[in-house]
C-alpha cells in the first residue's frame, strides 16, 4: 500500500484502500454477479466518468456474456454533492425487457443513482442491479437498492481509482482520503 500522502490542487489526501484490496473485492463482486446472471445476457451500464476503471475491471473479470454501454451524469462540485443531477450524455440502448447491470463508482447521498434508477426504470428492463465501488451510508439523503457493493465507508471525502476532486486524481491504482 502506499504510504504516501498525495496532493491535489490545494488538498492533500492520505492512502485508504489499497489497489490489491480493490481488485480482490472486485473479483468477488465478479465472481457474484457472473452466479446471479449465469442464464442471462445483462446490459451493463457504467455511470461515466467516475465509474470508468471500476467498470472496466469488473467487465474484465465477467464470464457471462454481457454488453457495455455509458451514461454521464454530473452531480458534484468540487468536496460536496450538489444534490442536483445533470444527465450530460444519454443511453442509445434499448432496456426494455433486459436485464440491466448499473455501475456505479460511489454512492452517497442516493440522489444520483435514484434518478438514473428512475430513469431506467421507465425503460421497462426485466430487471435492475446497481453495483457500486464504494457507499457512504452515513451520507444518504434518500433510501437506495444497492445489490453489489464493494466497499461501505464512512462520510469522508475519497479520490482515486476514478474518483475526482474538481477533476483530478481519477488515475490512481488506490483510493485515498481528505487528510485531517
Amino acid at each position: 500500500m502506499p504510504t504516501e500522502k498525495i496532493t491535489i490542487k490545494d488538498k492533500s489526501f492520505v492512502p485508504f484502500i489499497p489497489a490489491e484490496a480493490i481488485q480482490n473485492r472486485i473479483t468477488q463482486l465478479a465472481q457474484q454477479i457472473n452466479e446471479d446472471y449465469a442464464d442471462k445476457q445483462p446490459l451493463v451500464i457504467g455511470i461515466l466518468n467516475g465509474s470508468v476503471l471500476f467498470a472496466a475491471d469488473l467487465l474484465k473479470k465477467l464470464t457471462i456474456p454481457c454488453e457495455i454501454a455509458f451514461v454521464r451524469v454530473s452531480s458534484y462540485q468540487q468536496t460536496s454533492s450538489t444534490g442536483a443531477v445533470k444527465q450530460i450524455l444519454g443511453l442509445t440502448e434499448p432496456v426494455k425487457h433486459r436485464d440491466v447491470i448499473v455501475v456505479e463508482d460511489i454512492v452517497d447521498t442516493g440522489l444520483t443513482i435514484n434518478d438514473i434508477r428512475k430513469q431506467l426504470l421507465a425503460g421497462e428492463p426485466a430487471s435492475l442491479a446497481i453495483a457500486t465501488l464504494l457507499h457512504k451510508p452515513d451520507a444518504l439523503k434518500q433510501p437506495v437498492e444497492l445489490q453489489y457493493v464493494g466497499f461501505e465507508i464512512e462520510n469522508k471525502f475519497v479520490v482515486g481509482y476514478g474518483l475526482d476532486y474538481d477533476g483530478l486524481g481519477r488515475n490512481t491504482a488506490a483510493i485515498y482520503v481528505l487528510s485531517e
